[in-house]
Order: C-alpha cells, then sequence, then structure tokens
C-alpha cells in the first residue's frame, strides 16, 4: 500500500471517531499530523503542499467569524430574544420561529455559528415559556443544516465547493433556494408530527421577560457592515475579498478590544481546513486516486448515484471531508455546475440524518446537556423522513428546474 493511501486512510478514520483509542488526538490534530506526514514520505513536495491549501475558502471563513462575533458582542441576539419572547405566544409559534431564522440567518452566516449563537438562547426562552426544549433544539440544527444549502457561505463545504466550482453566489442561491425552503417546510412538519403533545400544551406564564442587554451603536454597525457584505456577495464581487473587507472593518472600532473577537474565532477549524487541503492533495497523487477516479466515472454517472453516495460519506466522516473526497471526482461526471450544486445539497442536506452528521448537530446537542439530553435514537427519527424527503426532493428539483 503506497504510505499516502495510508495516511489518507488513518486521517478520515480518526475524523469518523471522533478520537482513537488510547491516545489523545483530536480530529484538528489529525489532520496536521496527516498533512506533516504527507510532506514528510514525499507523497506532496512542500511547495505543492503550499498550493493545495485554498486561501480563499480560508480567508472567507475567517471574515465571517469576526463578522458573527460581532453579532454576539453587539447584543443583537439579545434584542432577538426580547422580541421573540414578546411575540412567540405559543411553543408551535416559537418552533416556526426557529425554524424561519435559525434557515434564513444560516444561509447568510455559518450554520456551526448560528447553532453556537441560538442554543443558549432557545434554552432561556423554553423555560422562560414553560415547554419542553427538545423540539425547538432539534429545529434549531436541523434547520441551520436545511437554510445554510442555499448559499455559498452558509457552510463550508459549500465554500469548498463554490470556490472549486467558479459558480457565482447569485447563480448558486436562485438553485437552492427552492429546495432550502422545502427542507424548512419538511423540518417544521415532521417534528410537528414527532412532537404533536409538546407543542400544543399550554406554556406557562413567562419567568424572564427582562435582562436582554445590548449596545445600540454595535448593533447599527453590525446591520450596516452585514448589509454591506451580502451586497457584495449578490454583485459578483470575489467572496474572499468582501469577507475579508468588511470584516476589517468590524475591527476598526473604539469599543472592543481585539482579543474578545479573537476569542471567538474558531482557529481549530482553520487549522483542520489547512490539514484537510494537504492530504487531499498528497492522496490524489496516488494510484488508488486515479482508481477511484475511474471507478467514479462509472458508479457515478447520475444525480442520483452521486447525492446517495454524497449522503453516506458525510454522515461516516462529516460533509466537510465528504466534499473535498469527491470535489475532484464531480469534474469527470459530466454534469456541469449542476454535478456542484447537488454535491452541495445532499452534502448538507445529509448532515440532518444522525447527530454526527453535522457539525452543527453536535454543537445544539452538547451545548444542551446541561439542561435535556437528546439522544441518538430521537434524532434519528426525525432526521431520517427530513433528510429523505429533502434529498429526494432537491434531486427531482435540480433536474427539471436547474437554472
Amino acid at each position: 500500500m503506497e504510505p499516502s493511501v495510508l495516511i489518507f486512510a488513518v486521517s478520515y478514520l480518526i475524523l469518523a471517531i471522533g478520537q482513537p483509542p488510547i491516545l489523545r488526538i483530536d480530529r484538528t490534530g489529525a489532520v496536521i499530523i496527516g498533512a506533516s506526514l504527507m510532506v514528510f514520505v514525499g507523497a506532496i513536495s512542500m511547495e505543492d503542499a503550499y498550493k493545495s491549501i485554498d486561501y480563499r475558502t480560508l480567508a472567507t471563513l475567517f471574515g465571517l467569524m469576526v463578522l458573527v462575533a460581532h453579532f454576539r458582542l453587539s447584543g443583537a441576539v439579545n434584542l432577538l430574544s426580547a422580541w421573540v419572547l414578546k411575540r412567540a405566544g405559543t411553543p408551535n409559534g416559537l418552533l416556526i420561529f426557529v425554524i424561519a431564522a435559525a434557515g434564513v440567518l444560516s444561509a447568510l452566516f455559518v450554520n456551526d455559528t448560528i447553532c453556537l449563537l441560538f442554543t443558549p438562547m432557545l434554552l432561556r426562552l423554553t423555560y422562560s415559556m414553560g415547554t419542553d426544549p427538545r423540539p425547538h433544539l432539534l429545529a434549531l440544527c436541523m434547520a441551520a443544516n436545511v437554510g445554510s444549502a442555499a448559499t455559498i457561505t452558509g457552510n463550508p463545504q459549500n465554500l469548498i465547493i463554490g470556490m472549486a466550482s467558479g459558480i457565482n453566489y447569485g447563480k448558486f442561491f436562485i438553485n437552492m433556494l427552492v429546495p432550502s425552503a422545502a427542507g424548512l417546510l419538511f423540518t417544521y412538519v415532521a417534528i410537528r408530527i414527532f412532537y404533536r403533545h409538546q407543542l400544543t400544551t399550554p406554556t406557562t406564564q413567562h419567568k424572564d421577560s427582562g435582562n436582554f442587554p445590548y449596545h445600540k451603536a454595535m448593533v447599527i454597525k453590525f446591520i450596516f457592515l452585514s448589509t454591506a457584505c451580502l451586497a457584495g456577495f449578490f454583485s459578483g464581487l470575489p467572496i474572499e475579498v468582501v469577507a475579508m473587507a468588511i470584516a476589517s472593518c468590524f475591527l476598526i472600532t473604539r469599543r472592543v478590544k481585539p482579543e474578545k473577537v479573537y476569542q471567538m474565532i474558531d482557529f481549530k477549524l482553520l487549522l483542520l481546513f489547512i490539514g484537510l487541503f494537504v492530504i487531499m492533495g498528497g492522496f490524489q497523487g496516488s494510484k488508488a486516486f486515479t482508481w477511484l477516479s475511474d471507478l467514479s466515472t462509472i458508479a457515478l454517472r447520475g444525480s442520483i448515484s452521486l447525492s446517495f453516495v454524497s449522503a453516506g460519506l458525510s454522515n461516516l466522516v462529516s460533509n466537510v471531508p465528504a466534499v473535498m473526497l469527491l470535489k475532484p471526482l464531480v469534474k469527470t461526471l459530466g454534469l456541469g455546475d449542476r454535478g456542484w450544486l447537488i454535491l452541495a445539497m445532499s452534502s448538507t442536506f445529509a448532515g440532518n440524518l444522525t447527530i454526527l452528521g453535522s457539525i452543527a448537530n453536535i454543537i445544539v446537542v452538547e451545548g444542551a446537556s446541561g439542561r435535556v439530553r437528546i439522544s441518538f435514537m430521537e434524532h434519528l427519527k426525525v432526521g431520517l423522513p427530513v433528510t429523505l424527503t429533502s434529498i429526494s426532493f432537491g434531486i427531482w428539483w435540480l433536474n427539471n428546474f436547474y437554472i
């Protein structure tokens, strides 16, 4: 076996299981070790390793992380909490709001950060309303996954696809808007059916109607700059340039210490991406990858096979590594831009199947674990119908109404 294939296989295995036995190595550590070994054994030269790293994706992610950090620091999320508490009078009303807000915001910003922001907010709101938080927490992670499929900036795997395919922001959005909206509807219907008793139980008196601090000037600045960011994306300007320019504007401030912003940036995720880029660069030079590429031209001839292979891989190794593995193979299928959109749709929607399907799920479930437990099977009973209906509709739509 070629050394590059062994390094690739072990790295992806650790990505799938989270941590190997005995050793205390996390996913980020595994890909850093794997990338270093790829260079050490000569599977990829140092110069080619540098070239394999997609700095545009890293720059875009960093810029969006700075933007979301200011969303938190400004207290805009607290304003949203107060608004919801006044208007969502029933558990079902709160469910509708959660799905709509998580879906829309995840399309605009990275879905993982939206889950990070909304989990404590939801726990507080459901406690104040005296209702079961489980259906709303499931709605949060599933709507965040589904909504993020609508745009290139919705999640990390879409960023990779957007950069690799060259599809502009507007075209991506136009084609993915309806599948994402339909997925949000499927999410609402599934949760409404499985949790009909919890969602129809009368709420108790609000116990926490105040104490939602925010900074007015910072909120105004956030609204202005985030609007400018979206305008830049839709105008056709390079996404990474827009993201970094907006991040720079956010960092020009008299009120917020830079340390507070940097503490909210997920540098581990950025390092994970760097390692994955190098590992895939080394693996692509192997005979095994050539064989896999030839096999893909036979096995992945259509959108259906691509969708379900992508969905299966996304639940084995998570969606970002799955997309990195399938990215060079999509080019051989002859589907053009539609193939890239099908990969984005299926890998993202597949994240709803199990708790391990996406980082967003893990963020919500772990973040709420101190108050409520959501088991693997409880997530699966809702995630299975949501995933199957969403992917099936997405395949049908992109095959028949692709623009």
